[in-house]
């Protein structure tokens, strides 16, 4: 996952393959939660997300802290898509309708990591 990242984007390249812009980051085992608990509910990682297709069962919800408890209110609903969702890593979370469900975010493609600043080609 990357913020704000500059990226070249090469014509033609799919999803999740070297040189693609999207990259799909997978929340699975979401099971459900409540109002004020965590339970068997997903955080999802911190980041920016495009969400192009509907969650399934699943709700994305935010922590709305009332300084005693916390209050988690639904800002995607089940069965819909979202254009962009932001992440902290820890006030936004997956939480699922029914069973247990997986839902698959995208983002900038980190690419891979430098072994060095001056390294010999």
């Amino acid at each position: 996952m990357a913020l704000a990242l500059n990226k070249i984007v090469l014509a033609n390249a799919s999803t999740n393959t070297a040189g693609a812009y999207f990259e799909p980051v997978v929340v699975s085992n979401v099971g459900s939660g409540n109002a004020t608990a965590m339970i068997n509910s997903q955080f999802i990682p911190a980041g920016l997300y495009v969400l192009p297709t509907n969650t399934y069962n699943v709700t994305i919800e935010i922590n709305a802290y009332t300084g005693s408890a916390n209050a988690w209110t639904t800002i995607v609903a089940a069965n819909t898509a979202a254009p962009v969702i932001v992440s902290d890593g820890y006030n936004v979370r997956a939480n699922a309708v029914t069973g247990t469900q997986t839902v698959t975010l995208y983002t900038v493609n980190g690419g891979q990591a430098a072994s060095g600043t001056y390294n010999n080609v």
